[in-house]
């Protein structure tokens, strides 16, 4: 992805993939004329609400259990400064700043549609807070849906708190002044439209859908390679087979293995030498195609919130014509099911690979030495990395549990119903990286059980993703530090481009 790049909005719907491309990738993000005109007649609402005197939630009132209380002139501006300041209280670690920036990134496109009432200059501080590098530091927890993460990003407009600025953390002060940029003045409805929405979960989970998708890629192949090392039959990949049951994702799946593993002699010569093989080898098609389509439900589902207008309330028509309507688009009901499924998915994964690496190392049903090292003893070789995704294997079950089925009261009874939709998108990102560990320590095994297979030529693809790895990882003699060898393997399955230069068949 050039830096260069831009992603514009304008009238069409934008994807999960814009959104990392801005957040991860630096593609620069503008607005068209149309969208600033769209901005502009939301905020003339706004205006002729507070002109009338007109009673409008978060527009002439206070907020949450507050609503009821009216507001005027001077007010409104202090109530958005300080819905922000009193909004900002969240805790633990900052998130990464690509995940900021994705949040930020989903942000502008809700603010895009023209429903907020936001002021033009609050969205443009905003883009130059993205497009020049300047990544508030957002503490990770606090969120029942919406709102902390938000105003953490919000007072950064105002010069408060830290960013993440040309390497190094400093005052939002100090960063926005060494891009010549002022603090932002706030007018009516500002502050509520800063922290109301989906974009915390919007954001994060258009991430999560990026790695989802590189790691269901990463696991045919691996678990390929696995199925190769364990000498399975063939048989069960069968295209008609297969098409016997028609999930799409399994369809893919069993595709993918059949090129991957196309002119293997190791599959060749093992064709018979058992009926079946057990559930874990035979049912790759299955499982992972059943994780192919939950990410394309998940898709689908944060893919429409990313092209909602979820803030409350909503301007419809023009200032001579209007509506303000309360209601309860920023509740994440549908991208925090979707987080939930996703993760549960992929999970799943790595559940399998697990199950996979497992028979590896093990010589009572994989035919190999023991530990997939040629001095079982004296050496324990790969024993232990299995202790290490059965770990994460029992955090992923655990991560496994739906966040939306939590539920608290806030706001003094006002909001008593809620998504969790930011924990749930924030777990999914905690199993995919778990996820990728495992996949990576089995890609170690399998690549390992290669070296004693390698008088036999290995599949098209399998082949390649072997060599790929010893290209960083030597094979395995003796005892040694392991730790490293996992991290490097784990480098490859996050490479956003080794993927589509090596194995481009692998869909």
């Amino acid at each position: 992805m050039s830096l260069a790049e831009k992603i514009v909005i304008a009238d069409a719907p934008l994807g999960w993939q814009d959104v990392a491309a801005v957040a991860r990738h630096g593609a620069q993000l503008e607005l068209t004329d149309s969208a600033w005109a769209r901005i502009d007649n939301a905020q003339a609402i706004v205006r002729r609400v507070v002109d009338s005197g007109e009673r409008a939630y978060g527009i002439s009132t206070g907020l949450g259990a507050l609503c009821n209380v009216m507001l005027t002139g001077e007010q409104l501006s202090q109530l958005s400064r300080n819905t922000l300041l009193s909004h900002a209280c969240g805790v633990g670690p900052a998130l990464a700043d690509e995940q900021t920036r994705a949040i930020l990134c989903a942000a502008i496109i809700n603010y895009s549609h023209g429903k907020s009432g936001i002021h033009r200059q609050v969205v443009e501080a905003l883009l130059a807070l993205l497009n020049r590098g300047i990544t508030p530091q957002v503490p990770s927890q606090g969120s029942v849906g919406y709102l902390t993460h938000m105003a953490h990003i919000g007072v950064a407009l105002l010069g408060i708190g830290l960013v993440s600025y040309r390497g190094r953390v400093v005052s939002a002060e100090v960063a926005m002044a060494e891009e010549g940029l002022q603090p932002v003045q706030l007018g009516a409805k500002d502050g509520l439209c800063l922290v109301n929405g989906t974009p915390c979960m919007t954001g994060l989970g258009c991430l999560a859908l990026a790695d989802a998708s590189r790691l269901l890629q990463w696991a045919d192949v691996i678990g390929a390679m696995s199925f190769e090392a364990l000498r399975g039959q063939i048989a069960a990949f069968d295209p008609e087979i297969i098409a016997l049951k028609a999930h799409p994702g399994m369809q893919v799946v069993g595709r993918n293995l059949r090129v991957l593993l196309e002119g293997s002699e190791v599959i060749a010569s093992s064709q018979g030498i058992r009926t079946q093989d057990a559930l874990s080898i035979r049912s790759i098609p299955q499982v992972h195609g059943a994780a192919r389509d939950q990410l394309a439900h998940a898709a689908k589902q944060l893919e429409t919130e990313l092209n909602a207008a979820t803030d409350n309330p909503l301007l419809l028509g023009t200032p001579e014509q209007y509506r303000v309507v309360s209601q309860a688009n920023p509740h994440g009901q549908s991208v925090a099911l979707a987080a939930d499924l996703l993760a549960i998915a992929m999970a799943e994964i790595g559940s399998i690979a697990e199950r996979r690496l497992d028979r590896l190392i093990n010589p009572h049903v994989s035919g190999l030495p023991a530990f997939l090292v040629a001095e079982p003893g004296v050496n324990s070789g790969m024993m232990i990395v299995q202790y290490v995704a059965a770990s994460l294997c029992a955090q992923n079950r655990q991560l496994g549990q739906p966040a939306v089925l939590d539920n608290y009261v806030t706001s003094g009874l006002q909001e008593d119903h809620l998504s969790l939709g930011t924990n749930a998108a924030l777990k999914l990102h905690q199993v995919l990286e778990n996820c990728t560990q495992i996949l990576a320590i089995e890609y170690l095994l399998a690549a390992q059980a290669f070296e004693f297979l390698k008088q036999q030529r290995f599949g098209t693809g399998t082949g390649i993703a072997w060599c790929l790895l010893r290209e960083r990882v030597p094979a395995y003699d003796q005892d040694r530090w392991l730790a490293p060898d996992i991290s490097s393997a784990a480098s490859l399955l996050k490479d956003p481009q080794l993927l589509n230069k090596r194995f481009s068949k692998v869909q």
